[in-house]
C-alpha cells in the first residue's frame, strides 16, 4: 500500500505529489481525465500540428511561485519571456504597454507616467516580499511587514473609488484594470486591485513567461520529477468515493470543496460539511481559440510583441464589462484576454499559421457561445482579423465545466475572489489545508494562496502532511537534491 495517495494531477496534485516523493514516501497520483495537466494540458485541438493551450496559456507565476523557485522549474522547462508582458489597445491605433522595464513602460505613459512610476516602483523592489505575504497562508505575520504594508495600501487605493486619483490619461488606467480583471471580480474591488498589482509587479520585476511546448510542459516537468523518485501516476482513474481509494497513511486531494463533500459522504463533522457547502463559486469564462493564416494585424503594431493583451478599451470601458457579468449578464462588448503563443513559440503552428488563445468572462454555468462577441472585440482593434480565421473552437461555461469537475460553473479559479473569498478558502482557519478527517488534506485552488499556476496549495496542503503524519520536514526540491529517505 503507497504512504500517500494524491487524486488530480493538475499541477497542485503534482506538487503535493513531488514533495511527498522527495520525502521518500511511496505516492500514487490518481486522474481523472485521460492524459495529466488539468489547467496545464495542451492538445492539438483542432488540427494536426496546432497546439493550442486548453486552459492557462502565458505563466507570471512561473519564475516567482515560491514553490516552482525551489523545484528549479526555470532549469526543467524552457520559456520565452516577452520584452512587452501584456497591453492594452485603445480607439484610435493607440495602445499602454507594460515592458519588463518600468522606466520605459512610464515613459511611455504621456501624463501619467509618473504616477505610475509612483505606483509601481516599490512594488517592484518588495516583489519577494509581496510573494511571501500573498503566497502564504493569511493569518501568519509576513517575513517582510514593510513589503505587506506598502502592498496593502496600493491594494487599498486601486480597489476602491480612489483609482483615478493619481491618474489624468486613459493609458495607465487601462494597462492596471486590463490586469486586475484577471481576478474575475467587480472593479474596483480590493480582490481584483490585490491580483492586478501583484501581476503587474512580476510583469516588471522578471516578466511573464511563456513555456516552449505549451503550458504541458510545467505539467511534463512535475510528473517526472514525481516519477523519478518512485512516484507513480495513474490516469483515466476518476476517482469518486474516498473509500475507492488504496488505503494510505496521507490523502492529498485536489479537488473542490463540492468534490470534497461528494467523496467523503456523511464521514465529514457536520459543521466542516456545512462550511463546504456554503463555499462560493465564481463566474465562468467562455474560452475561444483560433487557427488563424497570419498573424494578429493589431492596429497598434507593437502588441504584437506582447505576450498577453487585454481587449476591451478604457478603465471604464472594462469596469462596465466585468461589472456586467458580476450582475449575471453577458456583456455585448467584453473583456477579452488574448494571447498568440505562436508569436514567440514557432513549433505551436505550422509555417504561415498562427495559433491564437482567448476568453471572455460570462455569468456561471452559462451555455452562450462569445465567438462572435470576441472576434468583433480583436476586429474592432486588429482590422482584419476577421479576414484571417481558418477554425474556431469554443468551451462555454457549461463546457469547462464538464471538462473539469472542479469548474463549477466555468470557474475556473475554483472560488469566487472577493474579500469573503479569501478568507474563507474553503473555511477559515490557519491551516485550511487540513480537513477534520485524520490524514485528508485538501490541495486545490479552493485553498491558499487560490487560484493561478504556482503549485502552492500542493506544497502548503504536502507541508502539513509531512509534518502532521510523518514527523517530517519539507524536503530539497531542486534538481541536484537526492531523492529523501
Amino acid at each position: 500500500m503507497p504512504d500517500v495517495v494524491v487524486v488530480g494531477a493538475g499541477p497542485n496534485g503534482l506538487a503535493a505529489a513531488a514533495v511527498m516523493a522527495r520525502a521518500g514516501l511511496s505516492v500514487e497520483v490518481f486522474e481523472a481525465a485521460a492524459s495529466i495537466g488539468g489547467g496545464t494540458r495542451t492538445t492539438e485541438l483542432m488540427q494536426p500540428g496546432h497546439f493550442h493551450d486548453v486552459c492557462s496559456a502565458v505563466h507570471p507565476m512561473a519564475l516567482a511561485s515560491p514553490f516552482f523557485r525551489a523545484f528549479e522549474l526555470a532549469r526543467r522547462v524552457e520559456m520565452v519571456t516577452p520584452e512587452i508582458s501584456y497591453g492594452s489597445p485603445l480607439d484610435g491605433g493607440r495602445a499602454a504597454l507594460a515592458y519588463r522595464s518600468l522606466d520605459r513602460t512610464a515613459a511611455e505613459l504621456g501624463r501619467d507616467g509618473a504616477a505610475y512610476r509612483r505606483l509601481m516602483a516599490p512594488l517592484v523592489r518588495n516583489v519577494d516580499g509581496i510573494m511571501d505575504f500573498t503566497q502564504n497562508q493569511l493569518f501568519r505575520i509576513p517575513r517582510s511587514p514593510a513589503a505587506a504594508g506598502i502592498f496593502g495600501l496600493r491594494t487599498m487605493e486601486q480597489g476602491t473609488g480612489a483609482w483615478n486619483a493619481r491618474f489624468r490619461e486613459e493609458y495607465a488606467p487601462a494597462l492596471l484594470t486590463g490586469v486586475a480583471a484577471h481576478a474575475i471580480s467587480r472593479q474596483p474591488s480590493l480582490a481584483g486591485a490585490g491580483a492586478g498589482l501583484m501581476l503587474g509587479a512580476l510583469g516588471h520585476a522578471q516578466g511573464w513567461p511563456i513555456p516552449l511546448g505549451g503550458s504541458i510542459s510545467i505539467a511534463a516537468a512535475l510528473a517526472e520529477d514525481v516519477k523519478a523518485h518512485g512516484g507513480a501516476i495513474h490516469a483515466n482513474a476518476p476517482i469518486d468515493r474516498l473509500a475507492d481509494l488504496p488505503t494510505a497513511k496521507a490523502t492529498l486531494l485536489n479537488v473542490s470543496p463540492r468534490g470534497l463533500v461528494a467523496m467523503a459522504g456523511q464521514s465529514l463533522p457536520d459543521g466542516y460539511r456545512r462550511a463546504l457547502e456554503s463555499f462560493r463559486y465564481g463566474n465562468g469564462s467562455c474560452k475561444v481559440d483560433f487557427i488563424l493564416s497570419g498573424p494578429v494585424p493589431w492596429q497598434a503594431p507593437e502588441l504584437a510583441d506582447a505576450g498577453t493583451v487585454h481587449v476591451g478599451g478604457t478603465r471604464r470601458d472594462l469596469a462596465h464589462s466585468e461589472n456586467e457579468v458580476n450582475a449575471g449578464r453577458h456583456p455585448e462588448r467584453p473583456y477579452v484576454l488574448v494571447a498568440q503563443p505562436s508569436r514567440f513559440d514557432a513549433g505551436r503552428a505550422p509555417e504561415g499559421h498562427h495559433t491564437v488563445w482567448t476568453y471572455c468572462h460570462v455569468p456561471a454555468g452559462s451555455t452562450k457561445d462569445m465567438t462572435e462577441a470576441i472576434t468583433a472585440q480583436l476586429e474592432r482593434y486588429a482590422p482584419g482579423f476577421r479576414d484571417l480565421i481558418v477554425q474556431t473552437n469554443a468551451v462555454t461555461a457549461a463546457g469547462l465545466a464538464e471538462y473539469n469537475r472542479n469548474y463549477i460553473g466555468g470557474d475556473f479559479s475554483v472560488g469566487t475572489m472577493d474579500l469573503r473569498g479569501l478568507v474563507q478558502r474553503p473555511v477559515v482557519s490557519r491551516a485550511p489545508w487540513r480537513t477534520p478527517l485524520r490524514g485528508v488534506y485538501l490541495c486545490s485552488s479552493s485553498t491558499p494562496p487560490g487560484p493561478g499556476v504556482t503549485g502552492m496549495p500542493g506544497l502548503h496542503a504536502a507541508t502539513h502532511a509531512l509534518k502532521d503524519i510523518f514527523g517530517m520536514g519539507v524536503p530539497a526540491l531542486g534538481m541536484s537534491a537526492a531523492r529523501g529517505k
